[in-house]
């Protein structure tokens, strides 16, 4: 395998010959409509090693002249044509990074149209935070580190939220470390979406980190659908969260139908391991109503001050308390895979008390500061 920091410069029409593809005179169907700012020469692109692959993507690492890039390639089998649905949500992409520009978001590079749609963004080279978790196993992560990248993340979805852009598919896999594997950029645009006045509708995200009004357990009539909001995003930080402190997979072991069904009767991860003045925070983020989480502007000033007092050499008083009331214990996560009737099996317990912790919650962030 090329090294992993100088990949094997290949070039595309050699990479589409290989690959079953025409050379580079190969023309779409119909070219996506982008901004031609942002399009940038594909013969100036060199292909390595892959990186990670996707229903409808894949992933290379690769240069731009001499700049390391990461190459989203869009269907990158070129022996059928590029649907509408693709080409649209390419073009989506393109224009949300576009938008954005953060030091806590990958930066655009470009997009290529010819000869297949390309996103080129800067390369990551400490790799995903799933990987990077994975690697600590058995162990988990200091927690000053774990704020820091909570930190990162609160600060990249901020941003993101100020700018009315719901990314809706926050999870480790999409965001890549840099380096020093010290800082935490967010990445994969590819469900997001910008948040209008109405609500949104179409379900979207990975199945762990999906809040529950993206679920139902009971069958919709016909062209009804769950609505949501940016609150979404919140609930995936939640996960993410949970995930770091624990550096463990939230509701490990169940399929993609007991999460969701675990998810929309309320069940949650146990906090048990989770520190106590965390806690609190954990639990107003993934509330089951939508309107009793906080905005990601409150989630920052909390984890800034939290991990002020944590990095503190001489700690002279506690560090801060979100709530002075006693937050209730989750249930405790099903390491093994339970039977699926353990989750149909039986009313579910009264989450009055949690209901009511997440609403003080909220309505004490700003005693806090």
């Amino acid at each position: 395998m090329a090294d992993q920091d100088k990949p094997s410069e290949l070039s595309l029409s050699t990479f589409y010959y290989m690959n079953g593809g025409d050379d580079l005179n190969t023309q779409q169907n119909s070219p996506a409509p982008i901004d031609e700012k942002l399009l940038i020469d594909a013969d100036q692109l060199a292909i390595g090693p892959m990186i990670s692959e996707g229903h409808y993507s894949i992933v290379y690492q690769g240069l731009y002249g001499s700049l390391p890039v990461a190459v989203k390639m869009i269907q990158p089998d070129m022996s059928t044509s590029v649907s509408p649905e693709l080409e649209e949500k390419f073009c989506r992409e393109v224009s949300m990074l576009s938008r954005v520009n953060h030091e806590n978001i990958v930066k655009l590079i470009g997009a290529t149209i010819e000869p297949n749609m390309m996103i080129v963004t800067e390369y990551m080279q400490g790799g995903t935070l799933q990987k990077f978790m994975w690697g600590l196993r058995p162990n988990c992560p200091d927690l000053k580190l774990c704020i820091r990248f909570a930190l990162d993340i609160s600060q990249a979805m901020e941003y993101l939220h100020q700018n009315r852009i719901i990314h809706r598919d926050l999870k480790p896999s999409n965001l890549l470390l840099t380096e020093d594997k010290k800082k935490i950029k967010l990445a994969d645009f590819g469900l997001a979406r910008e948040e209008t006045d109405d609500e949104m509708t179409t379900e979207a995200g990975t199945y762990r980190w999906m809040a529950p009004e993206l679920f139902s357990v009971e069958a919709l009539r016909l062209g009804v659908k769950k609505h949501y909001d940016h609150k979404v995003d919140v609930y995936s930080f939640s996960m993410v969260l949970w995930e770091l402190i624990t550096n463990r997979t939230p509701f490990k072991g169940r399929n993609n139908i007991m999460v969701a069904y675990a998810a929309a009767m309320n069940r949650r991860p146990s906090i048990d391991c989770i520190p106590a003045n965390i806690a609190p925070l954990l639990e107003s983020c993934w509330a089951e109503n939508p309107e009793n989480r906080p905005e990601f502007q409150q989630i920052t000033q909390f984890l800034k001050k939290y991990l002020h007092s944590i990095c503190q050499e001489n700690i002279l008083e506690a560090p801060p308390i979100l709530s002075e009331v006693e937050y209730s214990r989750s249930k405790e996560e099903t390491e093994d895979p339970p039977a699926t009737d353990c989750l149909m099996d039986g009313p579910m317990e009264n989450e009055k008390n949690s209901k009511s912790l997440c609403f003080r919650f909220v309505k004490r962030f700003g005693q806090c500061f």
